[in-house]
């Protein structure tokens, strides 16, 4: 089985210190599988896909330009 080294804070430590009753090593390897999982799905959907860079690009313009819009009026609506 491999092993991964992971680095966090002291102030986290002292927390997961004060739940001895936890298996941290369970807790991190169900995360990593359920993160895998859900990054392979991801990958799957996305390779199906024919939406491009350049598409996703012009879709975060619209959805600006639609939000800013909407939050200036709801502040025109405020006065």
């Amino acid at each position: 089985m491999a092993e991964i080294v992971v680095e966090i804070p002291e102030e986290l430590e002292r927390e997961m210190k004060a739940l001895p009753e936890i298996d941290w090593s369970e807790v991190a390897r169900e995360f990593v599988r359920d993160e895998v999982y859900r990054l392979v799905r991801l990958k799957l959907i996305v390779s199906k896909s024919k939406f491009t860079e350049k598409d996703a690009l012009e879709l975060g313009k619209k959805i600006n330009k639609g939000l800013a819009r909407k939050y200036l009026e709801s502040l025109k609506n405020q006065t």
